[in-house]
């Protein structure tokens, strides 16, 4: 998910009621919340060895443990300057200190949350590294979910709301808890309800006929904000085919838009591509993988827009301008059927540029251009 709903989803678990157990809580376990995403710094790297590091050891088992000592001495460095600043303020010193201990575990359980929330998508995570480097995806909300991101939001501030309003009356004033519970239990309906249509879903497409062949695998993945609209791939022995499905009536293709990829045969080009660096990396994460070869004439510009021309419509590439002419050869475009939605920008994907003797010449990844080693 992205940072804003796992710090949410921190804070309502500190608002839960683990902030009755140690001053600090919250706060602690919002920051526990998103630090594993302190793995985006592996883009100093590079783009490609961001990428293969990207939900690596910090959204793992074996990691939690670091994750929750990073959140830790945050908060620790955060009280110390405060306590510092109130002594020079002459205030006296807050009466309950923290339970460093229990705040630790408090943190623990904030990480844990985050390989959770991560699992839900499509992308998914590798919790079991070093020992097992599979990937695991439940496939049921999509990276940015608005209700879900909403329902956390309101659960924060609703209770603060109902404070103002009961301290203008008079009344007794709460603190929180319910509504940091209720947003939790909004978060657990949601994934009930997408879990429920995304079973739908499935079988819907697997109840549909695929000429002679049967379904090696089928997969659903969501939409944004529908619940009952998702993106399904069936592969055959000889082919993916992509489709919408709604999951309410159901009905599979209701916009008539389904696409058929027919598996190509290796050749060497591809063969050379699928072995480079960015190539194993891409094809270690990606679930329904398919290559694209596009020849290059000698002296071919690769570089800023001119690989948009030369790879896929409405994503940018190169090397910030600074053309580079090829010598001829291949572009292997790299491409995970997860997310090639019909409807949206085509994001995710990479290609490895080869010579005319198959050698590997550049990695194009997002906006970044870098020369093989």
């Amino acid at each position: 998910m992205e940072p804003v709903t796992h710090i949410l989803f921190g804070a309502c678990l500190g608002r839960a009621g683990f902030n009755r157990k140690t001053a600090l809580a919250t706060p602690l376990m919002a920051i526990a919340a998103e630090i594993p995403d302190l793995d985006i710094f592996t883009q100093v790297g590079g783009s490609v060895f961001g990428f293969q590091h990207h939900r690596g050891f910090t959204h793992s088992f074996v990691g939690l443990p670091l994750d929750a000592a990073g959140a830790l001495l945050i908060v620790w460095g955060i009280h110390r300057l405060r306590g510092r600043w109130r002594e020079r303020q002459g205030k006296p010193a807050p009466q309950v200190a923290p339970r460093w201990g229990l705040l630790f575990i408090f943190g623990l359980i904030a990480s844990a949350s985050h390989i959770l929330l991560d699992f839900t998508n499509q992308y998914g995570v590798r919790p079991f590294i070093p020992f097992s480097y599979r990937w695991y995806h439940w496939d049921i909300v999509s990276i940015v979910e608005p209700v879900l991101t909403l329902a956390l939001l309101l659960g924060l501030i609703m209770p603060t709301l109902f404070a103002l309003i009961q301290e203008e009356i008079g009344a007794k004033r709460t603190h929180g808890r319910g509504g940091a519970v209720v947003a939790l239990l909004l978060v657990a309906l949601i994934w009930g309800v997408r879990d429920y249509e995304h079973r739908r879903a499935l079988a819907a497409v697997s109840a549909l006929e695929y000429g002679e062949q049967l379904p090696l695998r089928i997969s659903a993945f969501p939409y944004m904000t529908n619940p009952f609209q998702w993106y399904a791939i069936v592969e055959t022995e000889s082919a993916f085919h992509q489709m919408d499905v709604d999951s309410l009536t159901p009905e599979v293709d209701p916009r008539r838009r389904a696409r058929i990829h027919y598996k190509q045969p290796d050749t060497p080009v591809t063969e050379a591509a699928k072995k480079s660096y960015l190539g194993r990396v891409y094809l270690d994460w990606a679930d329904y993988p398919i290559l694209e070869v596009q020849k290059l004439a000698p002296g071919e510009d690769i570089g800023e827009g001119r690989l948009e021309r030369l790879t896929w419509q409405g994503v940018p590439g190169g090397n910030g301008g600074d053309d580079e002419p090829s010598p001829g050869g291949y572009l292997v475009r790299l491409i995970d059927l997860r997310y090639a939605y019909p409807d949206r920008p085509r994001v995710l994907r990479a290609a490895v540029q080869l010579d005319a003797n198959d050698n590997v010449v550049a990695f194009y990844f997002g906006l970044r251009r870098e020369k093989a080693n």
